[in-house]
């Protein structure tokens, strides 16, 4: 008798909106530019995009 177990990759994923992309895998590069993707969420991304984020993430809200 086979157990049916849910494969991970069918499990739901996070939502872009509310993921911090922990965890990225480089799919595409050229020239120019890197592209990456989140492992959690799924969204594919320019590299420098991810920089930026970090660097907003950093910086404190009341500064604005």
């Amino acid at each position: 008798m086979m157990l049916s177990q849910p494969s991970p990759s069918s499990q739901k994923k996070v939502s872009p909106d509310q993921c911090k992309h922990p965890r990225v895998q480089i799919v595409s590069r050229d020239e120019e530019s890197e592209y990456v993707e989140c492992q959690e969420c799924g969204d594919v991304f320019e590299s420098s995009e991810l920089k930026d984020m970090v660097i907003e993430e950093k910086k404190d809200p009341e500064e604005e």
